[in-house]
């Protein structure tokens, strides 16, 4: 390699600063793009300006036009291309004729030898100054002339840019004379509201922003809103991503993709159907529809069921109503098993083409990133082809052959398998097959059948891109472009099939849909939104970033969603009795309670209010303190939508001590001289139910770090995370159906679980509110 010194030096003969040259050595490949360009005018005096007209090429150029880096230099050099405009245009005509440049065109493309007159630029300037007169001499010289420069690009695009600046200059110079010392002044502050002003409020279309442990999060920021401001390629255009290999058949296959999808984004969520999907799952879930649906495209659900000694059905229906359930439909729902006769015929030409061999090396020679080659890699390809057949037919022992493919990836695994020997039924295609592909050679195949535009997927998968695009190229068929996002990962919790069946058998947790989990299904039962999920992972958005996120963020995306949409009820969880001695109507009253206060057009119910109500029983201390707020032996509490105050007479306590129930007085809350600190929840002539109530189930953040966590994940687990209440309710929650969502007052918001029967309604906690436990 060139010494650095020297490429420092040749550099600053470009125009660049010794500091920048030094900056841009850092970049290996822009220091390598532009290492060809000066060989490519090693022997050229460079005019004015020139120099950093290549430069300019060299950070514009995408690796799919290098091999135009010669015709371009030579028009730069040459002075045909002679601004930035030009060569960015250069660099656009090659990006799309990336087999053959017709140079007619390429000239006509640049705007070569076209010459913008001082004249044309005064003429239109001067329109463009008299359009927005008004506006200038209102704003004098705050005026804002970018959207001007614009406007004459627009009409007139190989116009020099500093000319055009400096005539804009002039004449609003001419129109509004020299600076006065108005117009130096700094800018003032717009006026601050007076504390006694009422606030303004927000508009509709303003995004609600909210702030988690410090972060900023934005709670109607949707999947949609993101993706229609994802910067991917347009179909068709798969050639102008970086990475993409170009072959002499590009052209032709993108234009019979293009023909079969008739230009329509295509996606897929291919999962493999061996577990239950998590909250994971439902980043990639958003990201693929939610894609497709931005674009006017189409997803596939495509199952990736290559491991038949891992699928199981339970997962197949699994998976389809967790997409269901998060408001999704599949354009068409696929499995990998689909194609199995096309991935076979495929790899039958991969050997013959001498792209693949069988090999008998074992799973544990190949492991490693430094595993020893194959001693079959260059076996004759017709012994490769009968051995890949008696593969196929059941002559060989399972683990004695696979099929390899003749690449190394990128993170130096080298001959990635793609066939081997599994003699079990496979679930849809019964004894057919012994020999199934792998995800390696399985994933872009699918993808490329199915004209998949987009494959994306998350970060682990990036250095499996070079054998993605090789193998669509070898067999020479359509190849998408992969795209690759960070995973979600969430604090406190294990996702992993293997470390859930643990927790399970180790009676942790009851089952995959347990509401301590984050798999889908236990969310969905914990009584979690779909649509608050979808919301938390448009947050995140499509950065190649790893997100590990605490679920207090996931929480404040639920709560802010059934602030609005669960309707309110009164449940008290550890009821305590309290016995109105002075109970002012001759029998129980009804009142009348609105599901949401601050929407009364929402609807009400009815509550019962008699001589025997019950409390929480954190709601009464003895002996109170100055920040306790609510019943004790001198201080009278409140009681939500009863208009009553409520004051100790008696405490009833059993032989131990323990308070059994409270003696009262209630007096209307009009009439009392003090107005009480606190009103409470309460409820009369109660429906008794079963409240479940969950916390964290690991102690640390990563309870698979065995650096915190020395002894494993099991050890990390928390005690008593779930608590059982016996509790009375509202009545008019008798007839609520599963998964229905309430908040319940002062206590937060809670979904009725499936194991609800006729005579037992059962509650799932599931998120607390933010609210001061003092009230």
């Amino acid at each position: 390699m060139v010494q650095s010194e020297d490429v420092v030096h040749r550099l600053v003969n470009l125009g660049l600063s010794e500091q920048k040259a030094k900056e841009t050595l850092k970049n290996a490949a822009l220091t390598q793009t532009l290492l060809t360009i000066l060989h490519e005018v090693r022997e050229v005096i460079l005019s004015e300006g020139t120099g950093m007209l290549l430069y300019h090429l060299a950070t514009k150029i995408k690796p799919q036009v290098s091999h135009h880096i010669p015709l371009i230099v030579k028009y730069i050099v040459t002075k045909k291309l002679d601004t930035t405009v030009r060569v960015e245009k250069a660099i656009e005509y090659a990006m799309a004729h990336i087999s053959n440049i017709n140079l007619d065109e390429l000239e006509k493309f640049c705007g070569v030898g076209i010459v913008v007159t001082p004249e044309e630029i005064e003429n239109v300037v001067e329109r463009l100054i008299k359009e927005n007169k008004n506006e200038l001499l209102e704003k004098r010289y705050r005026f804002n002339s970018g959207p001007l420069m614009q406007k004459v690009r627009g009409k007139l695009p190989w116009a020099d840019g500093k000319a055009v600046k400096n005539e804009i200059d002039v004449q609003i110079f001419d129109l509004l004379g020299p600076k006065t010392e108005e117009d130096l002044a700094p800018a003032q502050k717009a006026e601050k509201k007076s504390k006694n002003a009422p606030a303004a409020k927000p508009k509709q279309e303003e995004k609600a922003a909210k702030s988690v442990n410090g972060e900023q999060i934005n709670t109607s920021l949707t999947i949609l809103d993101v993706m229609k401001k994802t910067n991917f390629h347009a179909p068709g255009e798969n050639y102008k991503t970086d990475g993409y290999v170009v072959t002499e058949n590009t052209d032709k296959l993108l234009k019979q993709h293009l023909k079969e999808t008739g230009g329509k984004v295509q996606t897929r969520f291919p999962p493999e159907p061996n577990g239950i999907l998590h909250i994971g799952h439902a980043k990639a879930i958003n990201i693929n529809f939610g894609y497709a649906a931005a674009n006017g495209g189409v997803c596939y659900l495509r199952y990736d069921d290559t491991n038949p000694e891992k699928e199981e059905e339970k997962f197949f229906t699994g998976i389809k109503d967790m997409v269901s359930w998060l408001g999704y439909k599949p354009y068409k729902i696929t499995h990998s098993s689909d194609y199995f006769d096309q991935l076979y015929e495929w790899a039958v030409q991969l050997i013959k083409a001498g792209f693949a061999y069988v090999c008998h090396q074992t799973a544990d020679e190949m492991k490693g990133f430094n595993p020893e080659p194959s001693p079959w890699r260059d076996r004759p390809i017709p012994e490769s082809l009968q051995l890949f057949q008696d593969m196929k037919n059941g002559k060989i022992d399972e683990g004695a052959a696979t099929l390899r493919m003749k690449i190394t990836l990128e993170e130096g695994k080298l001959d990635p398998v793609a066939y081997r020997i599994r003699f079990t039924p496979h679930h849809r295609t019964g004894s057919k097959w012994c020999i199934y592909p792998t995800y390696d050679y399985t994933h872009c195949l699918c993808d490329s059948i199915e004209n998949i535009t987009h494959s994306l997927c998350t970060k682990e998968f990036q250095s499996r891109r070079s054998s993605y695009y090789w193998l669509c190229n070898s067999l020479n068929i359509y190849c998408p472009v992969q795209w690759e996002y960070g995973r979600l990962r969430m604090n406190y919790t294990v996702v992993s099939k293997r470390k859930i069946g643990k927790l399970i058998d180790e009676g942790i947790v009851k089952d995959w849909d347990d509401p301590r989990l984050f798999t889908l299904t236990a969310l969905r039962r914990r009584g979690i939104p779909p649509e608050a999920i979808n919301n938390f992972c448009a947050q995140l958005g499509v950065t190649g970033a790893l997100s590990t996120i605490d679920p207090s963020m996931l929480d404040a995306y639920v709560r802010d969603y059934l602030n609005n949409t669960a309707p309110r009820r009164m449940v008290v969880l550890d009821p305590l009795e309290i016995i109105i001695e002075n109970f002012p109507l001759t029998e129980p009253m009804k009142i009348t309670v609105p599901n949401f206060p601050n929407k009364p057009e929402l609807g009400s119910h009815s509550v019962t209010f008699g001589p025997k109500i019950y409390i929480e029983r954190s709601d009464f201390l003895e002996d109170g303190n100055k920040n306790y707020r609510r019943l004790t032996k001198t201080q009278a509490v409140g009681l939500r939508h009863a208009g009553y105050v409520l004051e100790i007479k008696e405490i009833k306590k059993d032989p131990a001590n323990h308070v059994t129930a409270l003696v009262c007085s209630c007096i209307e809350v009009d009439k009392v001289s003090t107005k009480p600190k606190a009103f409470i929840h309460w409820v009369s002539d109660p429906l008794e139910i079963e409240v479940r109530v969950y916390s964290t189930l690991f102690k640390h953040k990563n309870p698979e770090d065995l650096v915190e966590v020395p002894g494993g994940f099991i050890t990390d687990c928390n005690k008593d995370t779930l608590k059982i209440f016996k509790s009375f309710a509202d009545k008019s929650l008798k007839n609520s159906k599963i998964l229905d969502r309430f908040q319940f007052e002062r206590n937060g918001f809670f979904a009725v679980d499936p194991e609800t029967t006729e005579d037992k309604l059962i509650f799932n906690q599931t998120v607390g509110l933010k609210e001061d436990a003092g009230k």
